[in-house]
């Protein structure tokens, strides 16, 4: 009874959020249509293509010099820390898919950890999105939500996907398809806690097996939907791959940190996570450094090589201003700076370093959310303000919360699992002198 009041207070007060930013636009609604009719009047009489995508590139409504509402600020830096969290979770979901989907060993123990995790999609992360789509109705976030497709080229080719009924049914459609898919993960196991039937596993390497397509498609689509439609006029093939490296990257720096702490004396994964365990989570790490740095580059080098304007205007645009540098604080804290402190073998064990670099690894994420999101509001350069500051704490507080009680609640880690044997004996690092086990 108490967990169905605390569940229903904590639905309550994610409502009442996201009524008083539904609430607080719709004052400012239809000034932001007549500024938005305005434009699209401007550019139907003959603003050629390139200058249309600068024109629609700083938000399609705010010029530079013209301060944004406070509303659509939330709005922003909302949408900024929700695809930081997003992250997280979506990170978890690939490493329950890829566990599954390998017949790993070595991951049995972090297994539980990484479906709490995902699960968290339903039904916190879809809860959480609804905002964002009130906001794009409303005209504070998504520009093309106002504009008639007729008059604009770029929007128009792609109306069957960016269109406001398109945008409401698939966006909270594909955060509960998610959080549907981690949620019978989850069952599966803790079925197999219970009863210690095969079936369930492979039940989980059956839906892996289409689940790893469906996660593919749909990651890309609803950061498409979420980010990259801000500026619509954009193209390119690899954005989808870059905000899955990305949140890789930061899921694992996440589970590194959690089966430390959780594998000291007296907590539950005490004697089941073992040093190997902990380099193996760190040399992913790394991997995904080099991978994230090899995916950013691939996108930008691309796009420079081919020169084209509805590519090329959305990195000019975070060339302006202090964006410059900020561009440069990603390429050397999201690469150079992890990469260096993760070449040495041992200190992917030492978590005096690797807890720091842990920080460091959600700084740098959020700061590149911030570098997608943000020069849409502010184009002439970074802007932080206390609410940005009320975001990023209190959403991945609220999800750290329902994280550690979901995971209380369960057995630490699958009880039964049949590689759960192999996965504490056979995945042991030898002391100097010693041979490997076997």
């Amino acid at each position: 009874m108490k967990n169905v009041q605390r569940f229903l207070i904590s639905l309550a007060s994610l409502v009442a959020c996201a009524a008083v930013l539904l609430l607080g636009t719709a004052r400012v609604a239809a000034a932001e249509e007549a500024a938005h009719t305005e434009k699209a009047a401007a550019h139907a009489e003959g603003a050629e293509h390139a200058d249309v995508a600068a024109a629609h590139g700083e938000g399609h409504g705010e010029a530079a010099d013209v301060e944004p509402n406070f509303i659509k600020k939330l709005a922003f830096s909302y949408l900024t820390v929700y695809m930081f969290c997003l992250s997280l979770t979506m990170g978890s979901l690939f490493l329950v898919l890829a566990h599954h989907l390998f017949d790993a060993g070595w991951s049995v123990p972090i297994r539980r950890i990484t479906e709490q995790l995902s699960s968290l999609m339903w039904p916190w992360m879809f809860i959480l999105v609804l905002p964002i789509v009130g906001a794009a109705w409303l005209g504070d976030l998504h520009p093309w939500f106002k504009i008639d497709p007729a008059t604009d080229h770029a929007l128009d080719v792609k109306k069957a996907l960016f269109n406001p009924v398109a945008f409401t049914i698939l966006v909270p459609g594909l955060v509960a398809s998610w959080g549907a898919i981690a949620r019978t993960f989850l069952s599966y196991s803790l079925k197999q806690d219970k009863d210690g039937a095969a079936i369930w596993t492979f039940k989980s390497r059956k839906l892996a097996a289409w689940g790893i397509f469906y996660f593919a498609f749909t990651l890309t689509l609803g950061c498409f939907y979420l980010m990259k439609s801000l500026q619509y006029q954009f193209f390119s093939t690899m954005y989808g791959v870059y905000y899955f490296a990305g949140s890789v990257w930061t899921t694992f720096a996440t589970v590194y940190v959690i089966i430390n702490l959780l594998s000291r004396p007296g907590m539950p994964l005490q004697r089941v996570i073992l040093r190997r365990h902990i380099l193996d989570v760190g040399v992913l790490f790394f991997a995904f450094t080099v991978f994230y740095a090899y995916i950013h580059f691939s996108q930008y080098f691309l796009i420079w090589n081919a020169a084209m304007p509805e590519e090329t205007f959305w990195y000019v645009k975070r060339e302006a201003g202090s964006w410059k540098w900020v561009g440069f604080t990603i390429l050397f804290g999201h690469f150079f700076v992890p990469f260096v402190c993760l070449l040495n073998q041992d200190i992917k064990r030492n978590l005096a370093v690797m807890f720091p670099m842990a920080l460091w690894a959600w700084l740098m994420h959020y700061t590149d959310m911030t570098f997608n999101v943000m020069p849409v509001l502010y184009p002439s350069g970074l802007s932080f303000a206390w609410w940005d500051l009320v975001f990023f704490v209190a959403m991945p507080t609220f999800l750290g919360v329902l994280f550690w009680k979901n995971f209380s609640a369960h057995p630490p880690y699958p009880l039964r699992d049949p590689r759960f044997k192999e996965a504490i004996t056979n995945h042991v690092v030898p002391g100097p002198g010693e041979a490997a086990a076997h």
